[in-house]
């Protein structure tokens, strides 16, 4: 039987969480202060340790400071509310979760289930990082470059807690990837894993989508629906492409973080969310904010442990290594083993990139269609391998050699205006051919159309804007 140790010094709610844990086939021991905690902690050590912020001796943290007590026990912080000091706590101490009062049957149920024991995750850790040194992939990442070292210490040392992630990076680098990293190393892994691409949904739509409706809450709605919130109950929620969810939903999200609770549309019900959240953007977080695409409430409560996924064209060393990764998926399923020539993988090497990992799985599917024999040459490879961006931009936009158009910014312009001004001119550059404006720009074609559709509005705005109020005459 696994074991519990409640820390609170109020005695009525050590009883209460006492008999809920009983209920879950815990034995339990209780404790009203620091001193009796260490003397609990000596006597048996616990599976988990349910620890208060305040005791009449000290603050719950202090028990941190002799990690051999409790180096083998999960613990988990009882807070008044879920702050994102909290949540930095938790993730700097070490704790794998925090509740908060009044604690609910169902919160502690869904945190009970989840215990794992500290070393045993450790040890899977150890096991991933010595298939890393060996194969070249961690959990579902491949690459040996120190950029993607570095990526996969932050997955490891984050996944084991609850604490909200914010993975960036441009399109194509594999942010799905990484949320789906966390989620597989977490205590979380056997409820469900869901992704949401909030940029792909009707903004009529979204919110149902995210929070679940009741029937007859707006015309169509003929059957109750279950959110993304609800589905994902107990496991990861990942939310794509973030800063193209509204502003208004945005409030409720933050809502959710904060309290743990959410209400289906058209219901005054409160529900508890147990979703572990992971955002995602392949835009500058901070630009986002400045353009008001983004609330500042809620990416500081979002990113409380950034993730940054480097392009492509900066870990160019992984290229062989994931292109033979891939290469081998293709053969597995068609039944025909091809090989790269190692001059295919130093043109695969020297390319650019600008669709990043997704633009070179899409290569290595066609390369092994379009492959006469079991030898894969550069025949069918990218041609603008080698070339730098700008040149590259400058021979495709029309025969101008070289020397490709500049755009000049004077100082102090906004990250949201020269985002503006570079995407219009290179769209302009490339006559209005959204395809190569995206490559060139290494955004998504998603992303393109969304800017595009948004600077619209904003022109149609300031024209309407313009006629509403004539300028006045000086006569």
């Amino acid at each position: 039987m696994s074991h519990a140790l409640i820390v609170e010094d109020d005695a009525d709610a050590a009883r209460m969480m006492a008999a809920l844990v009983a209920e879950q086939q815990f034995s339990v021991a209780t404790a009203g202060s620091l001193r009796d905690a260490r003397r609990q902690l000596a006597l048996q050590r616990p599976d988990v340790v349910l620890l208060d912020l305040q005791l009449p001796d000290g603050s719950g943290m202090d028990l941190f400071e002799t990690p051999d007590l409790i180096r083998h026990s999960e613990v988990v912080l009882i807070t008044g509310h879920a702050s994102l000091e909290t949540s930095i706590q938790a993730l700097r101490f070490g704790a794998a979760d925090y509740i908060t009062k009044p604690i609910s049957k169902r919160q502690l149920q869904g945190i009970l289930s989840r215990v794992m024991r500290p070393d045993a995750l450790q040890a899977e850790i150890g096991q991933m990082e010595a298939e890393w040194a060996r194969s070249g992939h961690f959990g579902h990442l491949w690459g040996r470059s120190a950029a993607m070292q570095r990526v996969y210490r932050q997955i490891a040392r984050v996944a084991v807690t609850s604490i909200s992630v914010f993975v960036t990076g441009e399109s194509g680098t594999g942010k799905e990837v990484v949320a789906r990293s966390v989620h597989d190393l977490s205590r979380r892994r056997a409820r469900p894993f869901l992704a949401v691409n909030c940029g792909a949904i009707s903004p009529n739509l979204i919110e149902s989508e995210i929070f679940g409706h009741e029937k007859g809450s707006f015309t169509g709605a003929d059957t109750q629906h279950q959110g993304f919130f609800e589905r994902a109950h107990g496991g990861t929620l990942f939310l794509d492409e973030i800063t193209e969810m509204p502003i208004e939903l945005q409030v409720k999200l933050l809502r959710v973080l904060e309290t743990g609770t959410f209400m289906r549309v058209g219901s005054t019900q409160l529900r508890e969310a147990d979703v572990r959240v992971i955002a995602a953007t392949n835009r500058a977080p901070e630009l986002a904010v400045a353009d008001h695409k983004l609330r500042e409430d809620l990416f500081y409560r979002l990113n409380v442990f950034p993730i940054e996924l480097p392009p492509l064209r900066e870990r160019r060393e992984d290229v062989p290594l994931l292109a033979e990764h891939f290469l081998a998926g293709v053969c597995q399923r068609e039944g025909q083993v091809r090989r790269f020539t190692p001059q295919a993988l130093q043109a695969l090497q020297a390319y650019r990139w600008p669709g990043n990992v997704r633009e070179l799985r899409n290569v290595v599917q066609r390369v092994y269609v379009m492959a006469d024999g079991d030898d894969i040459g550069s025949e069918w490879l990218p041609r603008d391998s080698g070339v730098p961006v700008s040149v590259a931009a400058a021979a495709e936009g029309g025969g101008q050699g070289a020397s490709a158009p500049s755009l000049t910014l004077p100082l102090g312009t906004s990250m949201a205006e020269a985002e503006r001004q570079l995407i219009l001119a290179t769209f302009k550059h490339f006559n209005h051919h959204k395809e190569r404006t995206a490559a060139a720009l290494g955004v998504s074609m998603k992303t393109l159309y969304n800017r595009l559709k948004e600077y619209a509005r904003e022109d149609e705005s300031a024209v309407a804007t313009d006629l509403a109020d004539p300028p006045t005459s000086g006569a």
